[in-house]
C-alpha cells in the first residue's frame, strides 16, 4: 500500500465512531481486501508502546485506548455518570445473546416474568433488534443482538461469547444447591404430640406437666 492510501486508512479509522469492515475500507481505498488486512496488521503493530491500539470488534476495526491506560481514562470520564443496565435487563440480554433468534414468549418462559418493558429498554439502547419472524402461528417477532452489543463487549462475533459450560456448576454442587432450595421452601414442623419424647419427671414437674404432677395439696388456711 502506498503512503497516500495508508494515510487515508489512518484518517478513516481516526474519525469513525463505529468499527469499519475491511470490505468497506477496500472499496474506499480501491484496493483488495487482502491488501487492507495486511495494512491493518502493519498498522496494529505500529501501535506498540502507544496509548491506543487498533482492535477488531463486531467484524470491523477501530482505534481504542490501550487497556493499560484504563485507570487514567476512567478518571477522565468519571464526571459523566455511566448508564448501567439493571439485573433484569442483563439477564434478558444474556438469554437473547445465547438463544437468538428468540421471541418475547420464549424469553418470558425462561425468566418466568413479563419481559416487555425490559425488551423495550434494550431496543432503545440499540443492544437488540427485531431480526426475523417466527414461521409458526402468530408470526412472533424474533429478537437478536446488534453490532452495538458486540462493540460494547469488545467482541468480533457471537462465536467469541464465553461458552455456557464455564458457568455451569458441577453435578454435585447443583444437586446440593437444589436440595437446599427444596428444603428451604418447606417449613420445618415441630414433632407431633404422638412422637414427642417424654420429659424426665423432674423437668415435667418444673414445667407443670399435669400428667406428671401428684395430687395437688391444699394450702393451709390462715388463722383468723
Amino acid at each position: 500500500m502506498d503512503a497516500e492510501r495508508r494515510r487515508a486508512l489512518e484518517a478513516v479509522l481516526m474519525v469513525t465512531t463505529e468499527p469499519v469492515a475491511p470490505q468497506l475500507l477496500a472499496q474506499l481505498l480501491e484496493i483488495s481486501v487482502a491488501a487492507v488486512e495486511a495494512a491493518l496488521a502493519d498498522l496494529a503493530g505500529s501501535c506498540d508502546g502507544r496509548g491506543f491500539v487498533l482492535e477488531r470488534v463486531a467484524g470491523g476495526y477501530r482505534f481504542a485506548s490501550h487497556p493499560d491506560c484504563a485507570p487514567y481514562v476512567e478518571r477522565f470520564v468519571l464526571g459523566a455518570e455511566p448508564v448501567r443496565l439493571s439485573g433484569a435487563a442483563l439477564e434478558t440480554l444474556g438469554i437473547i445473546a445465547y438463544r437468538q433468534p428468540v421471541s418475547r414468549a420464549q424469553i418470558a418462559a425462561v425468566r418466568g416474568v413479563n419481559v416487555d418493558g425490559v425488551v423495550r429498554t434494550l431496543q432503545r439502547r440499540g443492544l437488540i433488534a427485531e431480526v426475523a419472524r417466527d414461521p409458526g402461528p402468530g408470526n412472533a417477532v424474533l429478537l437478536g443482538t446488534t453490532g452495538l452489543f458486540l462493540e460494547s463487549l469488545g467482541l468480533d462475533s457471537l462465536a467469541d461469547l464465553p461458552p455456557l459450560g464455564e458457568f455451569v456448576p458441577e453435578a454435585e454442587v447443583a444437586e446440593t444447591f437444589d436440595a437446599s432450595l427444596r428444603s428451604g421452601q418447606r417449613p420445618r414442623r415441630g414433632p407431633s404430640a404422638k412422637d414427642a419424647t417424654p420429659l424426665p419427671e423432674q423437668e415435667a414437674l418444673e414445667l407443670g406437666d399435669p400428667e406428671r404432677r401428684g395430687p395437688q395439696q391444699s394450702s393451709p388456711e390462715r388463722p383468723a
